[in-house]
């Protein structure tokens, strides 16, 4: 059974519009989730470790001016379109359009003002909570009126996030959660003993800004290859890595399947991913610089959490042999993400 409840987290700044932003939290046997209205952002998870303990496994603040100021998407809904867009250019059904070089030279995760920093309207659901919101034509450059569904349930140990959406027009759609994790505990300085996998045979080699090149190549035999666990520090350092931010190609197919597992030895934490989306990016926090205090005055230095963000490959509406990432009217987006918590 899931409990739900809600209360004022605080208040936006009148300058931007203002509005009251509510936190909601759900709570089973096992894990507690606080989501808040603002970018449906997750602000604690907390699960339990070996010894019965729970503890706060996310990146994030105690207060609402953390999440208004500036910071890496602790925690977001990024949209419409996760990952970087190329030049921030994209032509659709013979038109060129052009979006904000927020991460020049590209555009990332939506744009100056993406759906992480837009208040979303709540709806309480028996275990669980759905935010929605339109995204009107032509915001931050993308075509076509966009209805969104996010919606949050928790069942157990396990965290449902799905995702819906519907647009006037043809316009790129790729909708993720950028949770940052250290299944140590936030605020914990590294992540090198947590064990990895993901299970993808293939993965998408970047450019020096981070863009695919359009090669889908092989894991075997390369520092890609999380097939079987890897303890991510001793795996980083034999293979002289800076750190992954690499998108991780998946079984394509409409079902739920398994695609990636971390594990904490120490506290015996395990998160697993189920979803139905095409692709993985694996992050390893390497623009993380201790320079922003989370939350009880945490630092996050580099490394210090991973995200595992399942969502369209990055750059696919300028690749036209990745997965299409155009939604067009009468169709629905709709991709589902499962974050299993256990502990042994």
């Amino acid at each position: 059974m899931t409990e739900v409840t809600r209360e004022v987290f605080g208040h936006l700044p009148q300058k931007g519009g203002g509005g009251a932003v509510e936190k909601f939290l759900l709570k089973s046997d096992s894990v507690k989730v606080e989501i808040i209205s603002l970018g449906c952002i997750i602000t604690a998870l907390e699960t339990k470790g070996r010894d019965g303990n729970l503890s706060d496994i996310v990146l994030g603040f105690d207060r609402l001016e953390g999440y208004v100021n500036k910071h890496p998407y602790f925690g977001a809904t990024i949209g419409r379109v996760a990952n970087r867009i190329a030049n921030g250019k994209f032509t659709v059904e013979g038109k060129e359009y052009q979006l904000a070089l927020n991460n020049p030279p590209n555009s990332l995760h939506g744009g100056n003002k993406g759906f992480d920093k837009v208040l979303w309207t709540p709806e309480v659901l028996l275990n669980g909570i759905r935010f929605s919101r339109t995204s009107p034509d032509g915001e931050e450059g993308y075509p076509g009126e966009l209805k969104v569904w996010v919606t949050y349930t928790l069942d157990g140990g396990e965290l449902a996030i799905n995702y819906r959406a519907q647009s006037s027009s043809t316009t790129p759609i790729s909708l993720t959660n950028h949770a940052y994790f250290n299944l140590a505990g936030q605020g914990s300085h590294d992540i090198y003993n947590h064990m990895v996998s993901i299970e993808a045979d293939s993965y998408l080699p970047v450019d020096d800004t981070l863009i695919p090149t359009g090669e889908v190549a092989a894991v075997q035999d390369t520092a890609f290859d999380l097939r079987k666990p890897v303890e991510l520090g001793r795996h980083m350092q034999k293979f002289q890595l800076p750190g992954f931010d690499h998108n991780f190609c998946l079984e394509q197919s409409a079902a739920r399947r398994y695609c990636a597992r971390a594990h904490h030895p120490p506290s015996g934490r395990t998160m697993e991913v189920y979803t139905t989306q095409p692709g993985i990016q694996f992050y390893t926090g390497n623009f993380l610089d201790g320079s922003l205090e989370g939350k009880g005055g945490s630092v996050y230095p580099k490394h210090s959490a991973f995200c595992l963000e399942t969502q369209n490959w990055p750059d696919a509406v300028n690749k036209p042999h990745f997965p299409s990432a155009l939604l067009r009217p009468g169709e629905e987006y709709n991709h589902t993400t499962w974050l299993k918590f256990t502990a042994a």
